[in-house]
């Protein structure tokens, strides 16, 4: 008996082993893949490590150490020492409480040289988020300067460059400016590390600014009273109420001849919002004679405040344009469970038409067993019974009887 299944099997087409071993080893594979943690739970923190250790970083040599800036970059050289620094004061002694105030970490100068002599200064500070460094650009730039597209955002004027990316503010001052500096600055951009998530993404507020007779590059973010005193607002840190969690957005415009400053106020609510709109109405009330009038708008949670000598018709055009609109955004695990994995449900779903293929022809051998033993032991008694193999038959080749033949 066993030598005849192994001549059978002998015959068996190569071919058709070579598909079913490469099927096995697919299936094999699907289920052998290592699962995320049950449950439902994400990744440890330990798990991610060891992932992006067995990737391999993007940047190794930023990683190994603190520093913010590259060796190299877009033809410029690195000029050993560079300088490193946790001192807001390194960065900027005039106002390194608002560099403390916008979320400053850490900051690093360092001097570039390329093969022709030319010479690069750049510091770099580094902030908790990108909200601390896009702040920090804002207050940095001023209306003479051009626009760059260099990091997030950029400006420059002459030979400086002041530019933002991420979490980190760059103020570049080239030797000699030229046409390739925007470019090789780009690729300084590039080369910086940046964090993920949350610390990345840059505040709201500054998309409700109205852009009609906006002065270019006049937009400041306020997220503390230090910068609220260095701008001159028309506010005080008191009215705005940057306990209840405020972040303020400045600007100047210049309508029909008169100059003119917003102030966009976001709070965490609208309720929250609507107190401190009283507190500021009640304190322009109280404004001393030949004071600028305060005219105060509330939009969900944002409250719009106009000061300038403007007429009530251009300040309530421009108030206008300021509508708060809500953004609903759903955020869900990235991380895959073994219930959330595709190939495990195509490998359910195979063992799942096997077992139901394996119980049928299981069940058609027991009832086709039964039925052939029955007839055998008990002839005619249980199956095939004369009674029941009768067959109603319609003799259609016969010919048909008239009624004249009958008779």
């Amino acid at each position: 008996m066993t030598r005849g299944v192994s001549a059978r099997f002998m015959r068996v087409p190569p071919r058709f082993l070579l598909i079913l071993g490469v099927g096995v080893l697919t299936v094999s594979g699907c289920v052998g893949q290592t699962p995320a943690p049950t449950g439902g739970a994400p990744p440890s923190a330990q798990e991610r490590v060891t992932h992006l250790t067995t990737l391999g970083p993007s940047h190794p040599a930023k990683l190994a150490n603190d520093n913010i800036l590259p060796d190299n970059f877009g033809g410029w050289t690195l000029s050993p020492p560079a300088k490193l620094s946790k001192d807001p004061g390194a960065a900027d002694p005039t106002d390194a409480d608002l560099l403390k105030e916008y979320g400053f970490t850490d900051f690093e100068g360092a001097t570039y040289t390329r093969d022709d002599g030319r010479k690069l200064t750049i510091k770099a500070a580094r902030f908790e988020d990108a909200s601390g460094a896009y702040g920090a650009f804002t207050f940095y730039k001023t209306p003479e300067m051009l626009t760059q597209e260099i990091g997030d955002q950029g400006c420059a004027l002459n030979n400086r460059v002041v530019f933002f990316h991420g979490n980190i503010l760059v103020d570049a001052v080239f030797q000699k400016f030229s046409e390739m500096s925007a470019a090789e600055l780009r690729e300084l951009a590039s080369e910086l590390v940046i964090p993920q998530g949350n610390t990345a993404k840059l505040p709201a507020l500054p998309s409700y600014v109205p852009r009609d007779f906006y002065i270019k590059n006049s937009s400041k973010y306020v997220i503390g009273p230090v910068a609220l005193e260095k701008l001159h607002a028309p506010l005080t840190a008191q009215s705005v109420g940057f306990a209840n969690g405020a972040e303020l957005e400045l600007a100047e415009y210049n309508i029909s001849g008169k100059a003119a400053m917003l102030a966009l106020i976001s709070y965490p609510t609208p309720q929250i919002a609507e107190e401190q709109l009283k507190q500021i109405e009640s304190a322009s009330q109280n404004q001393q004679p030949g004071a600028a009038p305060i005219r105060a708008r509330r939009s969900g949670p944002i409250v719009a405040v106009l000061s300038g000598a403007v007429s009530n018709s251009d300040s309530k055009k421009l108030l206008s344009q300021i509508n708060y609109d809500a953004e609903v955004t759903w955020n869900q695990n990235t991380y895959f469970t073994r219930r959330d994995n595709v190939a495990n449900l195509i490998v359910g779903v195979i063992l799942l038409a096997a077992i139901v293929c394996g119980v049928a022809v299981v069940a058609g051998l027991a009832f086709g067993g039964f039925r052939v033993l029955s007839s055998r032991l008990f002839p005619g008694r249980f199956f095939d019974r004369p009674e029941q193999t009768e067959i109603i038959a319609l003799r259609l080749s016969e010919p048909v009887r008239k009624p004249s033949d009958s008779a």
